[in-house]
């Protein structure tokens, strides 16, 4: 069943990055579905943090889609190659999001091996959040997509994930955020 609307209209993006680990994320084009179970994610914490891309309530074009009201997709291009996915949380204009950085294939592994021209998936191929989108199909067409669409969506098959279960450590990447970059906010199955 897929998860509504309401899960991510929490304020407590952090909170959610956490328990989105073990959820199953789908994708479905052209009628092939694929999906994943969420290993890693990132939490950034809006206009607070400097980390995140809407930090002291920047507004561009880019960011817009992270002042939508929680429930949709937030999807950037990353050094002109990655398109990353990030899942907006919050209400209306308070700009949180929550990066996928890593799932564990379960469906439709035949179109993801296609799609990153692979023959066979290594123990790491779905680390990173580049690598996630590709083998998904996700890229800029997705930004702004509801999350509770037939195009992209995710269901709590009710796996439950023990704290024990789980590593806290700070985000990757983000050294320019300084005292932020230390943040707990990266949360990884064991």
């Amino acid at each position: 069943m897929k998860i509504p609307n309401s899960y991510y209209i929490n304020e407590d993006v952090v909170k959610i990055a956490k328990d989105l680990l073990g959820k199953v994320i789908y994708t479905q084009l052209d009628g092939e579905i694929t999906a994943g179970i969420i290993t890693e994610t990132e939490a950034y914490n809006g206009i607070a943090d400097k980390a995140c891309h809407a930090y002291n309530n920047k507004r561009t074009k880019r960011t817009q889609t992270m002042y939508l009201k929680g429930g949709v997709c937030y999807v950037y291009l990353c050094y002109g190659i990655h398109h990353l996915l990030n899942l907006v949380t919050s209400q209306q204009n308070d700009p949180k999001a929550v990066l996928l950085r890593g799932i564990r294939p379960i469906e439709g592994i035949p179109f993801m091996l296609a799609r990153r021209k692979k023959n066979k998936f290594t123990k790491n191929c779905h680390k990173g959040p580049g690598k996630i989108s590709v083998s998904m199909g996700i890229n800029n067409e997705f930004n702004g997509v509801s999350l509770i669409s037939d195009k992209i969506w995710i269901e709590d098959q009710g796996k439950i994930i023990k704290d024990n279960e789980i590593i806290v450590t700070k985000r990757v990447g983000i050294d320019y955020a300084e005292e932020d970059a230390h943040l707990p906010y990266r949360f990884l199955l064991k």
